[in-house]
């Protein structure tokens, strides 16, 4: 296998081995363990630098140094953690080019849904600055005769991200923002098939003034993340990946008394009834299938077309735009979708079809022999589209995480509700209709965290929060917006008296208003 060090990367090999160091206190550090990963370029399969994996002393240190970071960084007023934010808000804008770039090296998609990324993520920093307002606590004067009280939040001290590989950028950028602003110090356990861009936010957040220690950055696999999980000094844990790693998060982190909120798997459905425009339900769920090449836990993997004739319908649609979908290397103007992230994940994906041929499902059409000129060692396949799918099948139960879209046929708006709710996932659920009756009983029956009508993804706005039902959610609190404020703090009430005049004697009864 060639190499070819991703040029994008501020921190070029110290020795030849790894060019993808931690950042532990405002340092690059490359860490004393020899057990690296490769990171590639999916586009062209070749190797685009190697990441230093920590031991579990070097969690140790970075734990030392949030530790050590904390109280000068809770004390510091929230107006000025603000302004910090800013200038780091301002330095991703400008950096945003080259922030793509290195998504898309690494990752794999295209540039422009790289760029996508990177705005969603600073809508979420944009959210955090705002924090003086959102911290702002409540006061209620004589409560009881010469008695006050108050409430307000306040850090909890070090807390940990551990991220995916779809959204490098973005999905930390739903975490530091706002632990930050509320007073924490964070450590960033990203993935490590695509890293460099965690490093690139380090640094940015760095020049923006951010003191050493605050945020840090562990690479690793396993071995790093029980370290987080298991480590007294982290009060809280936020994880985004499957379910199966989801419930070892929280079970892990529950058990060591840790706060948790993990993001797991999906199979999001988008219901389509008879009287919607098919034409406009299948230009969506071209783009909610096959966008990043399937690789979004907000995909729509699922369509449940209402009645026989709707299902035809809707396959005749699809079935031209999903051959015609532009794709090759996302550094590539006017490119749909690129690459799947590794060989590894392609060999999975591909498998998956040929279960649903096994299972007796319609490969409508097949992607798995799609060839992009000039990269022929490319991690790329086709979108694909299978027909007449049932839910005992495999392809319809779990989460597949790539360009496979999958049709199954009900008789009526009754039976998709239903479908929707019995799958073990509950993440995203969308309907397409013009009947506003149809729409609105489905919104309130339907059993997932986040609903679209006539949108394909529904992503909350950084104001607002992002989370699942059922076993994609495991933890209490949602992710960013009001519920990311009260995950990263901790309430406390005071109350207060100043007596006009001494009363003398114990009470020996419960505290009352009168």
């Amino acid at each position: 296998m060639t190499t070819n060090i991703n040029p994008f990367l501020r921190v070029a090999p110290a020795d030849g081995s790894a060019n993808v160091h931690h950042y532990l206190n405002g340092q690059f550090y490359a860490g004393t363990s020899r057990r690296l990963a490769e990171v590639y370029n999916p586009a062209s399969g070749q190797i685009s630098g190697r990441v230093a994996f920590a031991t579990k002393e070097e969690a140790d240190q970075a734990v030392a140094a949030a530790t050590e970071a904390f109280p000068g960084w809770s004390a510091l007023p929230a107006v000025r953690r603000a302004r910090i934010l800013f200038r780091f808000r301002e330095s991703v804008e400008k950096e945003k080019n080259r922030l793509a770039l290195l998504i898309s090296a690494e990752h794999g998609k295209v540039l422009e849904d790289a760029k996508g990324e990177l705005v969603r993520g600073l809508e979420v920093v944009e959210f955090a600055c705002g924090i003086p307002q959102l911290l702002k606590g409540e006061f209620s004067e004589q409560v009881s005769t010469d008695v006050d009280s108050c409430a307000f939040r306040q850090p909890l001290g070090v807390v940990a991200g551990i991220t995916p590989f779809n959204f490098p950028a973005m999905v930390p950028m739903w975490m530091f923002p706002i632990a930050l602003a509320c007073g924490n110090t964070f450590i960033l356990k990203p993935s490590e098939k695509d890293p460099s861009v965690s490093i690139e936010l380090a640094q940015l957040l760095s020049d923006a003034g951010l003191p050493d220690g605050v945020f840090n950055v562990l690479h690793g696999d396993k071995e790093a993340v029980d370290a987080l999980l298991n480590h007294s000094g982290i009060q809280a844990v936020s994880f985004v990946g499957s379910t199966p790693v989801a419930e070892y998060v929280y079970r892990c982190s529950t058990a060591a008394g840790k706060r948790v909120q993990a993001l797991g798997g999906a199979k999001n459905h988008l219901v389509v009834l008879p009287d919607a425009d098919v034409a406009q339900a299948a230009d969506a769920l071209v783009g909610a299938a096959y966008g990043s090449a399937g690789e979004r836990c907000m995909a729509v993997s699922v369509v449940v077309a209402v009645g026989d004739r709707l299902g035809d319908r809707l396959v005749q649609e699809l079935v031209p735009r999903v051959k015609s979908l532009k794709i090759g290397s996302g550094e590539v103007e006017g490119k749909e979708m690129g690459p799947l992230i590794t060989r590894a994940h392609f060999d999975r994906v591909s498998s998956y079809i040929d279960v649903g041929i096994q299972e007796g499902a319609t490969l409508v059409v097949d992607g798995r022999h799609w060839v992009v000129p000039g990269s022929a060692s490319g991690f790329f396949l086709g979108g694909c589209l299978f027909d007449n799918v049932r839910p005992p099948m495999r392809i319809y139960r779990e989460e597949i995480f790539g360009p496979v879209l999958c049709v199954v046929r009900v008789n009526d708006a009754g039976a998709a509700l239903k479908l929707v709710n019995e799958h073990e996932f509950g993440n995203g659920a969308s309907i397409y209709t013009r009947d506003g009756v149809a729409a609105r009983a489905f919104v309130e029956q339907v059993k997932v965290g986040m609903v679209g009508v006539n949108v394909p993804i529904p992503v909350p706005m950084a104001f607002y929060s992002f989370g699942g039902w059922k076993r994609s959610l495991f933890g209490d609190h949602y992710m960013h917006g009001a519920e990311g404020i009260r995950f990263y703090t901790k309430l406390k009430t005071v109350t207060s008296r100043w007596p006009r005049t001494l009363n003398p004697g114990a009470e020996f009864v419960m505290p009352t208003a009168n």
